[in-house]
């Protein structure tokens, strides 16, 4: 069934029009029709079954049926510390992150960052990337939707953010790898570098606030791929692979 997300609590047995850019989903692109079972959800763990009342180019009023608590959520709570790739290449990171069950994201402005992000800048970024968590719940199932964090620098947040019990950074040379590494009993923060990798300073303040340096394999990834990559092998490991 078609989902779509909202920003407020739907209401059990009453009618409600869909947002704007929902309801131009689902006449424009979806072209449902009036009968049509759709689902709601606002992020917080329960979705609604919903049927379309009415429908035409620009207004979609459904009406509440039912509430359901499902959750789809991995039992791996997963930040994800992203260092800001340039072109489609953040969007593709964030969008297969949250289809494997990221819980949270921090995108980081690092020294080799191609795409320099701050003030109106980095938030008008930080709303697009939001946005396209939320159309990526939609499209996998997820009721909860990961927070996308304002953008920092890896100095400050590594000075402002408590440490999860496991910490892991990428690097091709590192001993370790994921197999290596007990599983995880609460937490776990992946620190994935932009296009450039981190620079020696930014590698240096990793491992001394307590990140482990893991290889994923033999092959150098790109930054798109290796975050991506990391999160299938830790769900196949300790999550619900």
């Amino acid at each position: 069934m078609p989902r779509f997300y909202i920003a407020h609590t739907p209401i059990l047995n009453t009618r409600m029009n869909l947002p704007d850019a929902a309801a131009h989903h689902a006449a424009r692109v979806l072209r449902l029709n009036a009968g049509d079972v759709v689902v709601l959800f606002d992020g917080s763990g329960s979705e609604w079954v919903s049927t379309i009342n009415c429908i035409d180019k620009r207004d979609v009023e459904v009406e509440v049926h039912e509430r359901l608590a499902v959750s789809r959520e991995s039992p791996l709570t997963v930040t994800l510390v992203q260092g800001i790739s340039s072109g489609d290449r953040m969007d593709y990171t964030l969008q297969k992150a949250v289809e494997l069950g990221v819980a949270r994201i921090q995108p980081l402005a690092c020294a080799r960052s191609v795409v320099k992000l701050a003030g109106e800048r980095a938030d008008k970024r930080r709303s697009h990337w939001q946005n396209l968590v939320i159309a990526a719940c939609e499209q996998c199932g997820r009721n909860v939707v990961p927070e996308v964090a304002a953008v920092e620098t890896l100095p400050n947040w590594l000075a402002n953010s408590p440490a999860q019990p496991l910490r892991i950074m990428f690097s091709p040379d590192a001993d370790a790898s994921l197999h290596t590494l007990a599983k995880p009993e609460t937490g776990v923060e992946i620190l994935a570098g932009p296009e450039g990798g981190f620079s020696p300073d930014e590698y240096r303040s990793a491992v001394t606030a307590g990140f482990t340096p893991v290889r994923l394999g033999p092959r150098v990834l790109r930054t798109e791929t290796a975050a991506v990559a990391a999160l299938s092998a830790m769900q196949v490991l300790w999550g619900d692979f």
